[in-house]
């Protein structure tokens, strides 16, 4: 079977397309055929050893997001059959409760090998059915980056109607945040670098937007749409190290900051102050569970809501999805068909 692998050293250069042995499924194991995958910002770090250890070891099949149709079951599994479409969790171990060292050690596209393959085999507890209305474009793009967000929105945020919400960006967590949202009732602002941008996520239901290219200070300026709770219940903090200043400044008492992205630094330098004083809540947000995969599929099927959808490529040019994906332009998820 084809498949995409990290193999002789690291390095983008060194992500070649291959051959490998179709898997057959033993115990309590899935055999999937894939039919779609979606890349997340992990993608471009994941071959350049970007964890380090955590990484994993070569050779190693990267992209940790996707579906496909089950085609033959191990014996003794129970969850699936024959037939249904899948995704698989981004996290194998983790199927609930609290995190641990062994789930954070399960994920797929690096440490343990991921979806760039024509079939992957995986254990039963690690997927989840997908609903029907969902294209498979639309069922790949949920693995990573939507569960991200539902866990800032909805199992970290506890987003209630009324609540004021920043999110920052318009990459695919946005996105996804954005709409979870507002499924919840919330008020959200987006920032953004990018007036069409605005102008897209406005369409898209964003209450408030503030271009930070042209109003650095976003934190001021947003004081007029926070000032009845005094700053913003929820802030979904993509940025990192120049944005975390800023919203300290933005976030209301008691409110949370979800900690996910770290696009502009991982070092930051910024008052404690206001974290104690305020009473404020930095959460750490990465990925979640498959209950929650299985939470946030039940209010998508409701409301169907539905995926933003960029770029599709073919299998064969992953290169040049991943270096798609880099450009600052690409609006909605990028995707690879099998």
């Amino acid at each position: 079977m084809r498949v995409f692998q990290i193999q002789d050293d690291w390095g983008l250069v060194n992500l070649r397309l291959s051959e490998r042995n179709k898997p057959q499924p033993g115990p309590d194991q899935v055999l999937i055929q894939m039919r779609m995958a979606a890349l997340n910002a992990r993608d471009l770090i994941v071959p350049e050893r970007g964890y380090g250890r955590a990484t994993g070891e070569l050779p190693l099949i990267p992209v940790s997001d996707g579906v496909g149709q089950v085609v033959a079951t191990g014996p003794d599994v129970t969850r699936v059959t024959a037939g249904d479409r899948v995704c698989p969790t981004y996290f194998q171990n983790w199927t609930g409760g609290e995190p641990s060292p062994a789930a954070f050690a399960s994920a797929l596209g690096g440490p343990l090998d991921g979806v760039m393959a024509d079939y992957v085999c995986l254990s039963e507890e690690g997927m989840v059915k997908v609903p029907a209305y969902l294209t498979d474009a639309e069922a790949a793009t949920l693995p990573c980056a939507a569960l991200t967000a539902w866990s800032a929105i909805v199992t970290h945020g506890q987003t209630r109607a009324g609540d004021r919400v920043l999110i920052q960006g318009t990459g695919g967590v946005a996105l996804f945040a954005l709409a979870f949202a507002k499924m919840h009732g919330a008020h959200v602002t987006v920032i953004s670098s990018s007036d069409d941008k605005l102008d897209r996520v406005t369409a898209m239901g964003a209450d408030a937007t503030i271009n930070y290219a042209t109003t650095s200070d976003w934190a001021r300026a947003s004081r007029d749409i926070t000032a009845a709770r005094g700053g913003y219940d929820l802030i979904v903090e993509l940025g990192g190290a120049q944005t975390l200043p800023l919203s300290l400044r933005a976030i209301r008492p008691g409110g949370t900051i979800a900690m996910i992205g770290v696009l502009s630094g991982l070092t930051v330098e910024a008052s404690l102050g206001p974290i104690v004083a305020r009473q404020v809540r930095l959460q750490g947000v990465t990925v979640g569970h498959r209950q929650g995969f299985e939470a946030m599929l039940a209010a998508m099927e409701q409301h169907k809501l539905r995926p933003v959808i960029g770029t599709i490529f073919d299998f064969e040019d992953l290169h040049a999805a991943l270096q798609h994906q880099c450009d600052s332009g690409h609006f909605g998820k990028t995707l690879i068909r099998f």
